[in-house]
């Protein structure tokens, strides 16, 4: 099961972090089709936020055809946005965190190590486009 947290320096309003993490955990397989997200009142004394705001992100996800709620039960996921191989993920996400060891090590800061990630990504999605 998924567990949500807040970051108050992403730039995301609380709902939209929500829906964020709901799809990378559906990207990534962390999430798939019949497993039940948080019920809103766990996700509400957890993050200690509003009901409304996690409901708000249930119907988007809902609109979005990922999940669907269940009067009484819960919202269950019901799409999948995993385009790659499982199998692929996990070396690669070893690679990442041996990356983020060394980016540690040359004494780089969480904020550091973001803003060189995004950047690179970008340059890199900029030259495979052109």
């Amino acid at each position: 099961m998924i567990e949500f947290h807040l970051d108050g320096r992403s730039g995301l309003s609380p709902y939209q972090q929500l829906v964020q993490q709901v799809r990378h955990a559906l990207r990534l397989g962390v999430l798939r089709e019949g497993d039940q997200l948080p019920k809103v009142k766990d996700v509400v004394a957890q993050l200690a936020i509003n009901p409304n705001t996690v409901l708000k992100a249930y119907r988007e996800l809902e609109h979005s055809g990922l999940v669907a709620a269940r009067p009484g039960v819960g919202t269950f996921v019901t799409g999948t946005l995993a385009e790659g191989s499982f199998a692929a993920i996990g070396p690669l996400r070893q690679d990442l965190r041996r990356w983020l060891g060394k980016a540690r090590r040359a004494g780089l800061d969480d904020e550091s190590i973001e803003a060189l990630f995004q950047t690179t990504f970008r340059d890199a999605v900029r030259e495979d486009i052109a």
